[in-house]
């Protein structure tokens, strides 16, 4: 485990206003091919969530992470024998096993379906998967388009300038924003935003808050020690993250950057004003995230085993 245990970059405001081309997906992709996809699909994410809570924020991190780099084509399962595909890229490299068992499992119990067997992709099963976290944590339960197929390309150089850092302002975020989605709950490792509470610190960042991160971080902690990203419900899929933005508590500059800036600064008060106005549009970039640069019709593959190519 390195650091980035759980990017959270609730830029809603940026995926929503933007457009994304939508691909041949539709909810009932698997109507007659495996009628029951989505109730095997949450079983077996229900019996993970019972587990352990990491489940969520790991299941929700892995989709945002794949579909940010060659499209959600379940690329980032893949794993490869000489340490070179995405998943093994520094960014990648603390994505939380736990997403991966999820989508694992999910895939075992819907080709123990005879009817379902090596007829529903990973990435469409990821994309499930990651709906039923965000429902079980107390989010919204959106529909989920189908059809994906999955990639059979995987490389640790694709991952590069694809995913956001910590420290990104306002327009690269919308720069990188412009044609994907967010995502909410989770943890951090302290590395990742130690330089806003050492030294002079950040002035945008509530003093108490950076108090309290200081004890959770001191200078040589373990680097394996996670934060909340939350501090006020860790565990809960609300809109206390701008909440959060408003009092100073963004953990992230990417996060509070989002308050700060003028022109996003409605919009964080709206959310934190309104959990339904959150809910329906997280609901809405997800979807659109869901769709950029997916494989349909003939081209990618259905894998047998989500974490190699057949």
């Amino acid at each position: 485990m390195e650091t980035q245990k759980a990017l959270v970059l609730l830029t809603l405001t940026l995926a929503i206003l933007t457009t994304s081309a939508n691909a041949q997906l539709r909810t009932d992709f698997y109507r007659s091919t495996c009628p029951n996809v989505e109730s095997l699909v949450r079983s077996a994410v229900q019996a993970k969530f019972r587990q352990t809570f990491v489940t969520a924020p790991a299941t929700l991190r892995l989709f945002f992470h794949d579909c940010f780099v060659r499209g959600c084509d379940a690329s980032i399962m893949i794993a490869s024998p000489n340490g070179q595909a995405e998943k093994d890229h520094p960014d990648n490299l603390s994505l939380a096993g736990d997403g991966f068992d999820t989508v694992v499992k999910a895939k075992a119990a819907v080709d123990s379906n005879p009817q379902c067997r090596n007829r529903v992709s990973c990435a469409d099963i990821l994309a499930l998967a990651t709906r039923d976290v965000v429902n079980l944590a107390g989010g919204p339960n959106y529909p989920v388009e189908l059809g994906r197929r999955d990639g059979r390309i995987s490389t640790m150089a694709s991952v590069q300038r694809q995913l956001p850092g910590p420290g990104f302002n306002l327009d690269q975020l919308r720069a990188l924003f412009a044609n994907h989605g967010a995502h909410t709950i989770g943890f951090s490792h302290c590395s990742r935003f130690s330089s806003r509470v050492r030294g002079q610190g950040d002035p945008t960042l509530n003093p108490q808050y950076a108090a309290q991160l200081r004890q959770m971080c001191p200078i040589n902690v373990d680097p394996r020690i996670a934060i909340n990203m939350d501090p006020a419900s860790p565990n809960t899929f609300d809109n206390a993250y701008f909440r959060n933005l408003q009092g100073g508590r963004g953990l992230f500059t990417s996060d509070q950057v989002l308050f700060t800036d003028g022109r996003s600064r409605n919009t964080v008060n709206q959310f934190a004003n309104s959990n339904t106005a959150f809910n329906q549009a997280f609901a809405t970039a997800m979807t659109k995230l869901g769709r950029v640069g997916v494989l349909t019709g003939n081209r990618g593959e259905i894998r047998i085993d989500c974490t190699r190519p057949n």
